[in-house]
């Protein structure tokens, strides 16, 4: 896969044993690591869609640690020498990544397991309640080219 420029991706390591298991996400000395705001957790029920929004100041370091979300960004940036792609990631207990969101780059995720999916999330700057950081566009009904429904075959 072409990743969208300033996309980048952490391998998880999961370290089971008898008791149960331990994961890494983000460390300040990770290559990607680009600052702390906040940490956070957002679910999504089996099928339903979340999305889309970006960021102008905040990177976000998505990890999915229950469940199995599809991750889609799309990047609209007019300077950018992947403008118009769009990446899928398939995220969770079977493919454990963190995930870094570039400023500017819409995403949102669509819960693809049985149960309920939990996102945490890593963003490099606080929520800021008086001037959110946070630009939406309907789900569904909108400019980006990407259609949420399964793709059976």
């Amino acid at each position: 896969m072409n990743l969208i420029d300033g996309v980048k991706t952490k391998n998880l390591r999961v370290i089971p044993d008898e008791r149960g298991r331990l994961m890494e996400m983000l460390r300040c000395d990770d290559e990607l690591f680009a600052g702390f705001g906040q940490a956070y957790m957002t679910t999504a029920y089996p099928g339903v869609v979340k999305g889309w929004h970006y960021h102008k100041k905040q990177l976000d370091n998505f990890v999915v640690v229950k469940g199995m979300m599809k991750v889609v960004l799309f990047d609209s940036r007019e300077d950018s020498p992947t403008k118009g792609e769009v990446n899928e990631f398939f995220m969770g207990t079977h493919n454990p990544i963190l995930l870094q969101i570039p400023t500017y780059v819409y995403h949102g995720f669509k819960c693809i397991s049985d149960e309920e999916a939990m996102v945490v999330n890593f963003p490099t700057k606080p929520y800021n309640y008086n001037e959110p950081d946070e630009f939406r566009v309907h789900p569904h009904d909108n400019d980006i080219p990407y259609d949420w429904t399964r793709k059976d075959g």
